[in-house]
């Protein structure tokens, strides 16, 4: 049986890892700024993830939502502390899509309407209301082609004012990153995220922040959207979640009420899961990896924009987007192939650095050095 051929891939074997860094199949090490998408939070083979997973292994792996989970409990205890959203009610499911796919779904059932307003550069998923929620035609079959999406350009407070003058109470939801992925690192405006804020509160509408790959400390707060100084009604958050394990969730604002059978799940908040997601906040809080991400990120961004040949320099913390002319479009390429630095892209000639939050103001020099070695042939 041959893999179904979907993924443009390096030609690169990993077989070993730890930190920031990785070997491939010939004992090569290359620096990791990538970290899979963004889901290598608190390093590759963290120690304490090790032994958190590994006990909890010998102990029980799986068994259904249909009974008690201490560890779940836990972990929407810890997930509340370190977030600030304590009063806040956690629904555990596998993956960003899956969060999202909930968390549109908790929204109509909330208030029983069906429109939701997405941007320009969106990406929620792949899952049926994600995908048509998503800003990319390619990858929305026509089964999951929907008149309940409209979609409004990126930080248009304008057009978002006109957008609910015009629907009103047909407004469902709102989703947004706090800053785009797959859309080229772009970051959403405090005054933007401030007024989806007041509209949806105004129209009875629901705010979804998509955290999946902006959030979890990654830009220094706990969700990117924090940096407004807003509360949105439902955080969707996954990647940096699980340090690898399969994991995902939605945190839900306390005026949206639960009945049996609402939301469900098989594998979601697992033992295994569970006991990876508790890791990954306890490293957090143990190693202040959020001010660390503050610190490097900020330190990363000011040098980058010191080089006259990069177009723009976007992002917050360890959240970053390095934008490049044309004639620069090789750079990622050959920064994987000759200094063995593992970065993201997004089209055009975006470099996307989505580092581990353990990364240092070490690794940041390695990767300055190798992209100035790499311009200097331009």
């Amino acid at each position: 049986m041959n893999l179904f051929d979907v993924y443009p891939i390096n030609p690169v074997t990993i077989t070993k890892a730890k930190g920031t860094a990785v070997w491939d199949a010939q004992g090569n090490e290359y620096l990791d700024l990538y970290g899979g998408h963004a889901v290598i939070s608190i390093g590759h083979t963290h120690p304490h993830y090790l032994k958190r997973i590994t006990e909890q292994l010998a102990q029980i792996g799986f068994y259904s939502n249909s009974v008690e989970m201490p560890l779940q409990r836990q972990l929407a205890d810890l997930l509340g502390k370190v977030s600030g959203k304590s009063d806040y009610q956690l629904f555990l499911c596998n993956s960003g899509a899956e969060a999202n796919e909930n968390a549109l779904k908790l929204a109509s059932f909330h208030n029983g309407r069906k429109k939701v307003i997405a941007f320009k550069g969106a990406f929620h998923g792949r899952t049926s209301l994600a995908v048509a929620a998503t800003d990319n035609p390619k990858i929305v079959a026509p089964v999951n082609q929907t008149d309940h999406v409209v979609f409004l350009p990126f930080n248009d407070v304008e057009a978002l004012e006109q957008a609910f003058s015009t629907y009103g109470s047909e407004v469902s939801s709102v989703i947004i990153e706090g800053i785009q992925g797959v859309g080229g690192i772009q970051v959403a405006s405090s005054e933007f995220l401030q007024k989806i804020r007041a509209l949806t509160t105004q129209y009875g509408a629901v705010f979804i922040a998509d955290s999946v790959q902006c959030g979890y400390g990654r830009t220094g707060r706990f969700y990117s959207h924090d940096h407004a100084g807003v509360e949105a009604d439902i955080y969707s958050m996954a990647k940096g979640m699980g340090n690898g394990f399969p994991i995902g969730a939605i945190a839900i604002s306390p005026r949206i009420k639960p009945w049996f059978g609402m939301l469900g799940t098989t594998f979601g908040g697992n033992h295994l899961a569970c006991a990876a997601g508790l890791a990954v906040l306890e490293v957090i809080q143990e190693e202040a990896l959020m001010q660390r991400a503050t610190e490097v990120g900020n330190y990363l961004i000011g040098e980058l924009k010191t080089i006259t040949a990069i177009r723009e320099v976007r992002g917050r913390g360890l959240m970053i987007g390095i934008d490049l002319p044309e004639e620069l479009g090789t750079i990622r390429r050959d920064l994987l192939a000759k200094n063995r630095i593992f970065t993201g892209e997004a089209k055009p000639n975006v470099i996307r650095l989505l580092p581990a939050l353990t990364m240092t103001k070490g690794d940041a020099d390695r990767f300055l050095e190798a992209l100035d070695e790499r311009l200097k042939e331009f």
